[in-house]
């Protein structure tokens, strides 16, 4: 039992230098395990806070450009629309001008032609005041040249009727 009792009892100087043991293992892991392992979490934490940072950034740089181009697009539609609508009152302008100087020909070509047909009119009864003078003439002519009885007369008036007939 003995050999059992010095398997449990406790010597101090083992105890010492165990423990001394134990602290030079945990210097030794510190400095060549923890420290290391330590400084490569310390990289990938920054590495990945820059990540963050960058995307962050990147985000603020889309969110700025989503901003101006929303307001390229609104002022190019305000834009469009002013032009669309300048258009439109020019086209309402033009057609409206269009039609005025349709009107405006169309009147000076009607007061033409009433005046080409007046004048034509004029022409017209000038000629026939030319012909039934004449034939006036003929027929006096042709009576102071004969006596002309009831007969005569009648059938001259015939005549002269039936040649304005024909003139007209």
């Amino acid at each position: 039992m003995e050999l059992y009792q010095a398997l449990i009892t406790v010597d101090p100087g083992v105890f010492l230098v165990q423990i001394c043991n134990l602290m030079i293992q945990l210097l030794i892991l510190k400095k060549f395990l923890l420290e290391p392992v330590k400084k490569v979490l310390d990289e990938r934490k920054a590495l990945a806070d820059a990540q963050i940072a960058d995307a962050e950034k990147a985000n603020q740089d889309a969110q700025a450009m989503k901003a101006e181009y929303e307001q390229s697009l609104a002022s190019a539609k305000a834009e469009a629309n002013g032009i669309v609508a300048a258009a439109q009152k020019t086209a309402a302008a033009r057609s409206e001008a269009i039609v005025g100087e349709a009107r405006a020909a169309a009147a000076q070509l009607k007061e033409k032609a009433q005046e080409d047909i007046a004048l034509e009119k004029k022409k017209a009864i000038n000629e026939v005041k030319d012909e039934i003078g004449n034939m006036a003439m003929d027929i006096a002519t042709k009576v102071v040249e004969r006596e002309i009885d009831q007969k005569d007369h009648q059938a001259l008036i015939d005549e002269f009727i039936k040649n304005v007939g024909e003139t007209s």
